[in-house]
């Protein structure tokens, strides 16, 4: 009785064991499907339960850019589907209202756009206008950050003096170098002829007018990247510098070894920046030649502008077209820009 008792003791303890075992790989596949899903929801419910706040006071933020950035690029991209232009818009003639009657197209304006011998053109000086406005800035900047970063007499009134057209406003600056750049009447030219040498046309000229708008363009943007430069290098401790003379680097090495990797991080992001605003910078071209002399400063964003209101008629699938070509550009950039970081170690 004993040994027959034991044996179905341990016959019970194994079928237990087996049972177990069996419910535990089915609920294994039964619930592998949905594990994902439960671990994401319960990660979701977790992090709005802790951080409520937050999520509370971000929250009008973002209502406010969907509605100010969504909204219009969403109408965009469909306007960029269609006909759509003045004459089939809908729009009010006194007291009568007329329907749009615009049509979808589907990517008949994609195709228009990008075979116009136009568009290479303005997008070969965008990136020609791009790249000199942002290497220029950056060169200039770094050197001012690192001249503002010693320490000598009257330096809070340089400092100051450099950020100040950061201060003035931006269409503000650009009429004040449009008089400056003035043939007959404006300063540098004055100034040339005091010295014999004949006027220059600056803004009647088409190379002419490229190097003025890149210059005034440069000024505008020497202080954001100086000011963030020299916060970059303030961070870097002065130890490295002083270990490095003590071991007999000359400046150029403590420049090379020190500086650059240690503002690598701030220069990324500054170009990045500074890329992306020079390549929309509609005011310096409008306000300074309005892209001309004939058309020979314009780039992609000032087009577009162009093409929505000042063409007859005007064409605003045409430009919308114009501005999702922008955006894709400048997407696939900062793409290319991001995995490149990465490659290096950067994370961003």
């Amino acid at each position: 009785m004993a040994a027959d008792t034991s044996q179905s003791v341990v016959k019970a303890a194994d079928d237990g064991v087996g049972n177990d075992s069996a419910v535990r790989g089915r609920s294994r596949w039964t619930d592998s499907g949905n594990t994902g899903k439960t671990r994401n929801e319960g990660g979701l419910r977790r992090a709005l339960a802790t951080h409520w706040y937050a999520w509370t006071m971000v929250a009008p933020v973002v209502l406010v850019l969907g509605v100010i950035i969504g909204w219009p690029l969403v109408r965009g991209i469909y306007l960029s589907l269609t006909d759509a232009n003045e004459r089939n818009v809908a729009r009010d003639i006194g007291a009568r209202h007329i329907d749009a009657s615009y049509e979808f197209i589907g990517l008949d304006n994609y195709t228009a756009v990008l075979g116009d011998p136009v568009f290479l053109q303005r997008l070969v000086w965008t990136v020609i206008w791009t790249v000199a406005c942002v290497s220029i800035t950056f060169v200039l900047g770094l050197t001012l950050a690192n001249m503002l970063n010693r320490q000598f007499r009257g330096r809070a009134a340089y400092r100051m003096a450099l950020i100040l057209p950061w201060a003035v406003p931006g269409f503000v600056s650009v009429f004040a170098w449009r008089f400056l750049f003035n043939r007959d009447n404006g300063i540098l030219n004055k100034v040339l002829d005091g010295g014999g040498i004949v006027a220059v046309p600056w803004l009647d000229d088409p190379t002419w007018a490229k190097f003025s708008v890149i210059a005034v363009n440069v000024w505008l943007g020497i202080p954001f990247m100086m000011v963030a430069l020299l916060g970059g290098l303030q961070s870097i401790p002065g130890e490295l510098y002083e270990a490095a003379e003590m071991d007999g680097a000359s400046a150029w090495q403590r420049f090379r070894h020190i500086t650059l990797p240690g503002l690598r991080a701030v220069s990324m992001t500054v170009i990045l920046l500074s890329t992306i605003w020079t390549f929309n910078m509609f005011p310096v071209i409008f306000l300074l030649t309005r892209g001309g002399p004939g058309d020979s400063t314009e780039i992609l964003v000032t087009q577009a502008f162009r093409e929505a209101f000042i063409t007859s008629p005007r064409d605003f699938a045409v430009s919308a077209t114009w501005g999702v070509l922008i955006l894709l550009l400048l997407m696939i950039f900062a793409l290319v820009y991001r995995r490149s970081l990465r490659k290096q170690g950067e994370v961003w």
